[in-house]
């Protein structure tokens, strides 16, 4: 079909009365650009009903409005309206009539216009949010029509819209034998005789396979079109050679008048998974190194640009990371294109939650009668990206541990193995979950013999989040408990990888009692990545970390702000803490310590990294939740604390690091593996240069200069340069202050 981006000129308001006598739109509607985040523009305010979930920022119900022109020669033509994402329970009218509804935000749907357009003239077409029901979501939503949006349109005879798929079916050296598939829809009143001309492009545009088939579409018909394809000396694709091909189906009569024509890119790649040789790409094992995100880009909001989503993935594979999940539902197409193009993994979640809720008006009101359309969406949107590799069915699911809840497993897993057999379905299980009704005598003991401060932390209404955080110290007991290896055991059937949340205890357990189990580590503490790691080398059935999380966000506010006093910070930051401030890179794009030190245990940077703990909390206690390493930054700039007691903070991978201050060694200390890839230095604070050095015996392996700076004289704008320019007119500058250095 034809395809023209529709992001431009919407009228949008905020809906005042959803009963209001006038439908026309109101006065105080203004112009704006798609994609576009609604709630972006509510004020926070301490007292909002979504608290530190959203950031203190409300939903409501918005609409957006536009005509389309319909030409009286275009009478009879094929029309669809493509949304990527309206968050949430979505309404489009055309003229006045309802044409299509998506509860899901998520979930991008085509919408047929042309039963309601009236040739000849304009023709409104209206899509509503209706975001108002609080609370909906745990993390930052944004609001509105935040992803873009396409005007498609063809013939009476055209191409399904999406349904156009590759998939390799086998690969040598020599040749790559690959199934093309199409589907064809006639909804005129006439038989159509036609040809499809079938077409491999590489990646300069020149044919590396073709074919044409004949096919006659009775009316109202949808016909299925197959055909393997094979493409000589194919260049794979992977995270360390991310090639890509592309597909042209072309439909035409039989005397050559082109019909429709749809084009999509692929990759060619083989996916093998066992429990012995963990996830093989192309017979290579992969070690997944995975950062988990949420959608929200920082100041842009829910907003989803192409520029800025090929811009965080590629930070995210130069920081070190090969994989990501998608947190926690499905990735928006811009983001899959970049992963495509940059080469990282991906795991696309589908839900947050099955038929529990988890806010008062979130989707699992919807999930009983949505579901199947939804994962269709998911897997038809994924199924020609060759970045995707899992299918995450869900994330810390309420009702996971009872066998009502592993029947909806099993209907989900079946549902996508059915859309698409060629990759792998997983669930991301946290084991506190799993054990819901047996949770007094498991932890009813270690409760009695905790101090009555920490004991008081728990609530009735505490989430899962604050009980892990409470009872930080007795997780790992608690995790490896029987009853939790019974549930597991209960669910691990229904999918081919099971999503450990938080149970790195259980790696080396389950390697052992359940040695068949391919395992994914699907949500880490950022501080426990040098655990992890050390363990994965002796679980060849675990398959990758996905730490929470690779780039920071807006909402579940406080979550990774250190604090040394109460409501400063952690899970009980007030209002107006908006950041969850997790990330290993933070909203901007900067790299934080939490980064430097995962690329040390990767084995990916050789040199020390230099972080510093605020010498003004020298000997306080850190009020922190287990998504802080510590306080720490990179940073020897100290104003009024001269004289004062500070702690430098070192990571190092060698077996050694030595830290020297203003030309004057302070010793020797062991790092690496053994110590947590960590070592802790006793100084005091004042202007000049710290220097690490790692050691292996007396073999200098990388160094680190930290210098204290001076007083800021200018201000130095620098545009990012190597981001992609993808039409949507976003830039992004450096700003830095400078001193006379």
């Amino acid at each position: 079909m034809k395809v023209q981006k529709w992001n431009d000129n919407w009228l949008f308001w905020k809906n005042l009365n959803s009963f209001a006598l006038d439908p026309s739109v109101p006065a105080h509607a203004v112009q704006v650009d798609l994609p576009h985040d609604a709630m972006l523009l509510e004020t926070p305010y301490a007292d909002s009903r979504n608290k530190g979930n959203t950031g203190y920022r409300d939903g409501g119900v918005y609409s957006y409005q536009k005509t389309l022109h319909i030409a009286p020669e275009d009478t009879g033509r094929t029309f669809y309206l493509k949304l990527e994402g309206v968050y949430m329970n979505a309404l489009v009218y055309v003229n006045g009539a309802l044409a299509a509804q998506q509860p899901y935000g998520y979930t991008g749907f085509c919408v047929p216009l042309h039963d309601f357009l009236n040739a000849g003239c304009d023709n409104e077409i209206r899509v509503e949010a209706r975001n108002s029901g609080m609370t909906n979501s745990r993390w930052y939503s944004g609001s509105g029509v935040y992803r873009d949006v396409y005007l498609l349109s063809a013939g009476e005879v055209y191409l399904r819209p999406d349904a156009l798929q590759a998939e390799t079916k086998d690969v040598s050296e020599s040749c790559a034998h690959v199934q093309i598939r199409a589907q064809v829809h006639n909804r005129g009143l006439v038989r159509r005789r036609m040809r499809a001309a079938l077409t491999v492009l590489d990646a300069e545009g020149n044919p590396a396979a073709q074919t044409e088939l004949l096919l006659t579409a009775f009316p109202g018909e949808t016909v299925q079109l197959r055909e393997q394809l094979t493409i000589p000396q194919p260049k794979l694709w992977d995270d360390l050679e991310p090639n890509l091909y592309a597909v042209r189906c072309t439909l035409s009569t039989e005397n050559g008048e082109v019909l429709d024509e749809s084009e999509t890119s692929f990759g060619i790649r083989t996916l093998t998974l066992d429990a012995q040789s963990g996830l093989r790409v192309n017979g290579r094992t992969v070690q997944l190194r995975g950062a988990c995100l949420h959608h929200d880009n920082g100041l842009l909001g829910a907003a989803t640009y192409e520029e800025a989503e090929y811009r965080r993935v590629k930070k995210l594979k130069e920081a070190g990371f090969n994989a990501i999940r998608m947190s926690h539902h499905p990735m928006s197409p811009a983001m899959l294109r970049a992963c495509d193009h940059l080469g990282v993994y991906v795991m696309d979640e589908a839900f947050d939650m099955w038929t529990r809720c988890k806010g008062d008006c979130d989707y699992a009101l919807s999930f009983a009668d949505w579901w199947e359309r939804d994962v269709t969406a998911m897997v038809e949107k994924d199924y020609n990206h060759p970045c995707v590799v899992l299918y995450s069915l869900g994330t810390e699911i309420p009702e996971i541990g009872t066998e009502p809840g592993v029947r909806v497993l099993r209907a989900l897993s079946e549902k996508v193995k059915a859309l698409d057999a060629t990759r792998y379905t997983t669930v991301a299980i946290n084991g506190v979950f799993t054990i819901t009704d047996k949770m007094g005598q498991i932890v009813g003991g270690i409760l009695r013999d905790m101090p009555e401060e920490r004991r008081g932390m728990l609530g009735l209404d505490s989430n899962v989040n604050v009980f892990m955080t409470v009872l930080d110290n007795y997780m790992d007991q608690i995790v490896t408990d029987s009853a939790v290896a019974d549930n597991l055991t209960l669910a691990a059937p229904a999918v081919d990888v099971v999503g450990y949340n938080y149970m790195t205890a259980r790696y080396t357990v389950d390697r052992d009692e359940a040695p068949n189990r391919v395992i994914v580590g699907s949500e880490t503490y950022p501080g426990e990545i040098g655990r992890n790691w050390e363990t994965m080398k002796e679980c060849p059935n675990v398959i990758g970390d996905f730490t929470w999380t690779g780039w920071d966000y807006i909402g579940e506010a406080g979550v990774g702000v250190p604090a040394y006093a109460p409501g400063e910070g952690g899970f009980d930051a007030l209002f107006p803490c908006q950041l969850a401030y997790c990330g290993d890179i933070d909203l901007t794009g900067f790299l934080r310590p939490a980064s430097y030190y995962r690329e040390i245990v990767f084995g990916l940077r050789k040199a020390p990294y230099i972080t510093v703990q605020d010498p003004a909390h020298y000997g306080q206690r850190l009020m922190k939740t287990n998504w802080i390493i510590s306080d720490s930054v990179s940073s020897w700039t100290y104003p009024g604390m001269e004289g004062k007691p500070a702690v430098v903070e070192i990571y190092c991978g060698a077996p050694e690091v030595e830290l020297v201050q203003d030309g004057v060694s302070l010793g020797r200390k062991p790092a690496g593996p053994q110590h947590n890839f960590t070592a802790l230095f006793e100084t005091e604070y004042r202007p000049g240069t710290l220097i690490a050095i790692a050691w292996d015996g007396e073999c200098e392996l990388g160094r680190m200069k930290l210098s204290t700076v001076g007083e800021a004289t200018s201000v130095r704008v620098t545009e990012e340069a190597d981001v992609r320019d993808f039409g949507s007119h976003l830039h992004f500058y450096e700003i830095e202050l400078t001193d006379e250095n």
